[in-house]
């Protein structure tokens, strides 16, 4: 069942153009639409990829299928998508909805941190994980990044959330043009501790044993209307992710001796560092 949307809060940057809007559950979800600029079959890839991160334990915002109503897109002037130097309605109906993981009227949310206060954030381990999912799931993006203390405080820490999914699945093509640097946080610090495959544990054993009924699972969430109804397509990805488990372990080693030395304590069995 679609939460339904009930305001409109602003626009933000990105772009996909998305909206933060409060739903009738009352949380707050940024929202991406049918009609923005970098396609439709970014909110199909916005909704698998999230529920799969969090199928693999990862902190990614929960997804929800948002309806627009015609009505609220008509009297809220803010609901617009540019193009080029034309502004058109933002779509109706369902749209994809990232539930937002703080009250974003009384908590700061942040896109960076500096590397005094990266060291210290809460869940920094889970980096670690996104990297096997990003390259699970071929993300043709950087890692995207938001930062908040779910405490008041100011001595609290901060935790990372992962968001931006919607360019895994090499964005609308579906397709796995894997490349080293691909999905990987643009501050190389958070990959300090890797010292071999096993640093991605539990990740990696969890993404061998995930049930390929999750994989339904997740696409029966989403909408039709955002992969034009091609079943066809649809499972062709799904099987494409089934067999790319298998692949991840590579993946990563293939990150080990590039120029920019991500791992740059990767080791060997016997104790040293790998030089190819």
């Amino acid at each position: 069942m679609a939460r339904q949307a009930v305001e409109h809060v602003r626009k933000l940057k990105g772009g996909a153009q998305s909206h933060l809007m409060r739903c009738d559950d009352g949380h707050y979800y940024v929202v991406k639409f049918q009609n923005n600029p970098q396609g439709v079959r970014i909110l199909a890839n916005e909704m698998i990829a999230s529920k799969l991160a969090l199928a693999l334990g990862l902190p990614t915002p929960h997804p929800e299928v948002v309806e627009v109503s015609q009505w609220l897109v008509e009297h809220t002037p803010e609901l617009y998508i540019e193009w080029g130097k034309e502004r058109i309605r933002c779509a109706s109906g369902f749209q994809f909805g990232s539930r937002f993981p703080c009250d974003p009227l009384r908590t700061p949310v942040y896109d960076f941190l500096p590397d005094s206060l990266l060291e210290t954030v809460a869940n920094r381990g889970s980096f670690l994980g996104m990297l096997v999912f990003d390259k699970w799931t071929c993300n043709c993006d950087s890692r995207q990044t938001i930062f908040y203390r779910p405490s008041r405080s100011d001595s609290s820490p901060y935790v990372a959330m992962m968001i931006d999914q919607g360019f895994c699945f090499n964005a609308n093509e579906w397709s796995f043009p894997d490349a080293p640097l691909r999905g990987v946080f643009s501050r190389l610090s958070v990959y300090a501790e890797v010292a071999g495959l096993e640093s991605f544990e539990p990740y990696l054993s969890r993404l061998e044993s995930l049930d390929d009924d999750l994989l339904e699972e997740a696409a029966a969430s989403v909408p039709p209307e955002w992969y034009a109804g091609d079943t066809e397509e649809l499972g062709g990805l799904l099987r494409a992710l089934a067999s790319r488990r298998r692949k991840v372990a590579a993946l990563l080693m293939a990150l080990r001796n590039l120029p920019k030395r991500p791992f740059p304590n990767w080791r060997d069995l016997d104790g040293t560092n790998e030089e190819l």
